[in-house]
């Protein structure tokens, strides 16, 4: 709804309205990013993290899975995995994961279903789900894992 500017209030629906007040509206946004950025200082969380993940490689003396963590918070932690032969099958009791094939091919299980896996493919993983994946590769697969809530190691169930 529209103000009109007093020295000391707004007032709606009064014949001296000015629509689109751009100092108000300049004023909102400033004390929004404000907020954002008191919020992120008091929380200790940064706003952002950049990594480049194609430099990251796998070791050359890789026997099956290597993992780079990337970043972790309260909310999530962000992994490089790299997988030359396999990942048995387990589930995660109290994480989502997803999942973004960067390099590789392999033959992922989720559920009762198994499907091919490559570069470009997206996986969302519900939390309790068993899953599994054998690369059929040369090149290890190499994923970008982001885990919900954090992980901190404790919630992977194996079952074989």
């Amino acid at each position: 709804m529209p103000y009109r500017r007093t020295p000391s209030l707004l007032h709606r629906d009064d014949p001296g309205i000015v629509k689109g007040d751009t100092l108000l509206k300049s004023y909102l946004k400033t004390l929004s990013a404000a907020l954002a950025v008191s919020a992120g200082l008091l929380t200790g969380q940064a706003f952002a993290d950049h990594h480049d993940v194609s430099g990251i490689k796998a070791p050359a003396d890789l026997d099956n899975i290597h993992v780079v963590k990337l970043s972790t918070d309260q909310h999530s932690t962000d992994f490089v995995i790299f997988v030359k032969k396999k990942v048995p099958l387990h589930k995660h009791a109290y994480h989502t994961e997803t999942l973004y094939v960067l390099e590789g091919q392999g033959d992922f299980t989720m559920g009762d279903k198994t499907m091919v896996i490559s570069a470009g493919d997206y996986i969302r993983i519900p939390e309790g789900t068993p899953h599994a994946v054998t690369v059929t590769s040369d090149v290890p697969l190499k994923v970008l894992s982001v885990q919900a809530p954090e992980f901190l190691g404790k919630d992977r169930v194996m079952l074989n």
